[in-house]
């Protein structure tokens, strides 16, 4: 099963006893500031949970799988995710 965004919301909202629409704002405020952050090219580190980061991709070579035909892909960021030492522990246990 997906943990989805409305699951996060009832589950602060069953934790936390607060009303639905303020851990609504919660979540998405959360989010908004790591979206931005990462826009600007810093990492999230969330600590106990792992770190968010943003690496940037070079220009390089590529194929389209359905012609066949060579193309050059642009240069672009991605962000990758690594989990903190604490998070593997309890995933491994």
């Amino acid at each position: 099963m997906t943990l989805t965004k409305a699951d996060i919301v009832d589950k602060i909202q069953e934790d936390l006893q607060l009303p639905k629409k303020e851990c609504v704002n919660i979540v998405e405020n959360l989010l908004e500031i790591m979206k931005q952050t990462m826009s600007s090219g810093e990492d999230v580190l969330v600590s106990g949970f792992g770190k968010f980061c943003v690496k940037e991709k070079k220009q390089r070579r590529g194929r389209n799988p359905s012609t066949g035909d060579d193309m050059m892909l642009d240069p672009r960021r991605v962000v990758t995710f690594r989990c903190s030492g604490k998070l593997r522990g309890k995933l491994n246990s």
